[in-house]
C-alpha cells in the first residue's frame, strides 16, 4: 500500500485582520519510506509526472531550476494545462509551497453530477511538508491547500480538494513502493 495510516482533519477556516476567510483542505499520512527518499522525489518542482498519476508532462518556464523559488511549472493534469509558481522551497525543512497562477475552474463533471451551478473559480496555494518519523524510518507528509473562494463556494471547494489530496498522496506512496529495492 505504501503508507501506514492517514489522518483527515476537518476544514479549517482562518481569518486575518482585514482579509476574507480562507478555506483550507488538509491531509496527512505516514509513508513507509525514509524522509530523504520521499524528499528526493518531490523536491524538484518539475518532477510532478514522476509521482502524480494523471500528470502527463511538466515543464519549468524561463530556464529556472525545479528548486528555484519563483520557478513556474506548466503541467498537464488529466488533459488540463495548469501553471503554478514555486513560492517557497526549503531543503532544511523539507517543505515546498506553490501557488496557482490562474484561478482554477471547478471541474464540470463534478458540478453536473450535483445538478447545480459550479462554484466560481478559486485561487489557491498548496504546501507539502515532510517530517521524519524515527520509529521505522518513515515520513509524515502534511499536504494542505489554502483556497481563496467565496464563502458560498467554500464547502464544495474544500470537499473537492479534500478528495484530491489523498489521491495525490496515494499516488506518491505507490511511486515510492515501486522504487523500493526488492529483497532477494
Amino acid at each position: 500500500m505504501g503508507f501506514a495510516c492517514a489522518n483527515r482533519q476537518p476544514q479549517r477556516v482562518t481569518k486575518a485582520k482585514g482579509t476574507p476567510p480562507m478555506t483550507q483542505a488538509y491531509y496527512s499520512a505516514v509513508l513507509d519510506h525514509p524522509l530523504d527518499d520521499v524528499w528526493s522525489l518531490i523536491r524538484d518542482f518539475n518532477n510532478y509526472p514522476a509521482y502524480i498519476d494523471g500528470v502527463s508532462e511538466s515543464q519549468i518556464e524561463d530556464d529556472k531550476r525545479g528548486d528555484e523559488v519563483g520557478a513556474i511549472r506548466r503541467f498537464c493534469y488529466l488533459g488540463n494545462w495548469i501553471r503554478q509558481r514555486l513560492v517557497d522551497h526549503s531543503d532544511g525543512q523539507h517543505r515546498l509551497t506553490y501557488a496557482g497562477l490562474e484561478a482554477l475552474p471547478y471541474p464540470q463533471d463534478d458540478a453536473s453530477q450535483m445538478g447545480s451551478q459550479p462554484p466560481a473559480p478559486t485561487r489557491y496555494q498548496g504546501t507539502m511538508h515532510l517530517r521524519p518519523i524515527t520509529e521505522g524510518d518513515r515520513t509524515l507528509i502534511e499536504w494542505s491547500v489554502a483556497l481563496d473562494t467565496a464563502p458560498a463556494d467554500a464547502d464544495r471547494w474544500q470537499t473537492l480538494f479534500g478528495s484530491w489530496i489523498p489521491d495525490w498522496t496515494d499516488s506518491l506512496a505507490r511511486t515510492l513502493a515501486r522504487s523500493r529495492p526488492r529483497s532477494s
